[in-house]
C-alpha cells in the first residue's frame, strides 16, 4: 500500500517537475514522492493551483483538507481508476430495497458494536470492572436483529455507542475528563481527540472506496446527503474503535499527548501542531501494522483492511454473497 503524507506547515504546495513540492512560508522546500503517495492531508493554510490538481489526478492521488477546528473540510478526489455502471446500478438497487438496505446497515452496526466491545473487553481484563458496559453492548447487539428500519437501527447503534463511551473516563487519566460525547465544536481534549481521529478514519475510508467502482455517496446505514461521502461514514464506524480510539488511549495513557498539546479558541478545544503531529504519527504507524488474515492466509496492513471492506461490499452487491462486516479477530 502507498503512504499518506500529512502537511502541517503553512505555505504553498505545487508541482515540481515530476513530483510534489511544499514551499513553507519561511522558504523551506520539501518534496513528496508521488510514486509512493496514496493521499495528501493538508492541515495547515496551503495554497495550490489547477496545475497541481491535474498532476495529482494523473497519479491517482487524493487530497484531504482540514479546516478550522481540525474538522474535515473536503477532498479533492482524482478521477476514479475503476468505473462500472453495473456496480452503481446494483448499489442503488440495494439502497432502494428496504429489506436489502436494512440487512447491509445491520451488518455495519453489528461489526461496529463488536469492535467497540473488543476495546472494552481489553480494559476489563486489565484492572477495570467494565462488566456493566459489556452487558449493555451485548444487549445492543441483541437488538440489532429486532430493528424494523434503518432509523430504529441508528437508535440501537447510538445506544451501544453511549454505553461504550462510558469507558473513556475509566481508562484515561483523571486530568482527561470526558463526561459525554460533544462536537461541533469539541469542548475538551478527549472530545477533540475523538473528532480528529474520526476524521482521519473517514478520510482513509474515502481513499479506500475510491480504489473500487463503488460510489461513495450511496450508503446504507447513514442517509445519503449533500456534501459528504456517506458510504465512508458507514465503513468508518467499523474502524473507529480499532484505529482512532486505540491510538487515543495509547497516546494519552503513555503521556505522549498531554494537556499542553491543546489550546482553546472561541470555546473550542484544538490540538496544537505538536499534538496533531504526535497523533498523526501514531495513527499512520497503526495503519502500517500488519495482522495475519484468516481467510487470505497472509499478513495484511490495517490500511489494506479498509480497502478490503469496500471490495467485500462490492462483491456482495454484484454476486449476492453474504456481506460479513469487519470484526476484529486478534
Amino acid at each position: 500500500m502507498n503512504r499518506n503524507y500529512h502537511v502541517f506547515s503553512d505555505g504553498r504546495i505545487e508541482r515540481s517537475e515530476d513530483t510534489i513540492r511544499l514551499v513553507t512560508e519561511d522558504g523551506e522546500k520539501k518534496h513528496i514522492p508521488v510514486e509512493h503517495a496514496e493521499a495528501v492531508f493538508l492541515h495547515g493554510q496551503i495554497d495550490y493551483n489547477t496545475r497541481l490538481i491535474s498532476f495529482l489526478n494523473d497519479h491517482g492521488i487524493a487530497v484531504h483538507v482540514f479546516g478550522w477546528n481540525d474538522r474535515y473540510a473536503g477532498s479533492l478526489m482524482p478521477e476514479r481508476g475503476q468505473t462500472s455502471g453495473r456496480t452503481l446500478v446494483e448499489q442503488v438497487r440495494a439502497y432502494d430495497d428496504p429489506k436489502r438496505r436494512l440487512a447491509i446497515a445491520s451488518a455495519f452496526v453489528e461489526g461496529s458494536i463488536h469492535n467497540m466491545r473488543t476495546n472494552v473487553a481489553y480494559y476489563d481484563g486489565r484492572g477495570h470492572d467494565l462488566s456493566g458496559v459489556l452487558a449493555d453492548l451485548d444487549s445492543a447487539a441483541d437488538n440489532v436483529g429486532a430493528a424494523d428500519d434503518v432509523s430504529e437501527l441508528m437508535g440501537v447503534e447510538a445506544t451501544g455507542r453511549r454505553a461504550y463511551y462510558r469507558i473513556f473516563d475509566v481508562v484515561l487519566p483523571d486530568s482527561f475528563s470526558f463526561e459525554q460525547r460533544e462536537y461541533n465544536p469539541p469542548p475538551n481534549p478527549v472530545n477533540c481527540l475523538i473528532s480528529f481521529g474520526n476524521s482521519l478514519v473517514y478520510m482513509n475510508c474515502v481513499s479506500a472506496i475510491r480504489a473500487t467502482a463503488l460510489d461513495p455517496a450511496v450508503s446504507y446505514l447513514h442517509e445519503p446527503g449533500e456534501r459528504r461521502f456517506s458510504l465512508s461514514l458507514d465503513i468508518a464506524d467499523l474502524f473507529k474503535p480499532v484505529l482512532a480510539d486505540r491510538v487515543l488511549f495509547r497516546l494519552v495513557n503513555r503521556g505522549q499527548i498531554t494537556l499542553d498539546d491543546f489550546e482553546s479558541e472561541l470555546g473550542s478545544c484544538l490540538l496544537t501542531e505538536r499534538g496533531r503531529t504526535a497523533y498523526v504519527k501514531a495513527f499512520e504507524e497503526t495503519l502500517e501494522r500488519t495482522v495475519e488474515h484468516p481467510r487470505l492466509d497472509r499478513k495484511v496492513s490495517y490500511q489494506y483492511l479498509l480497502r478490503l471492506e469496500a471490495y467485500k461490499l462490492k462483491k456482495h452487491l454484484l454476486t449476492g454473497e453474504a456481506y460479513e462486516p469487519f470484526e476484529r479477530w486478534w
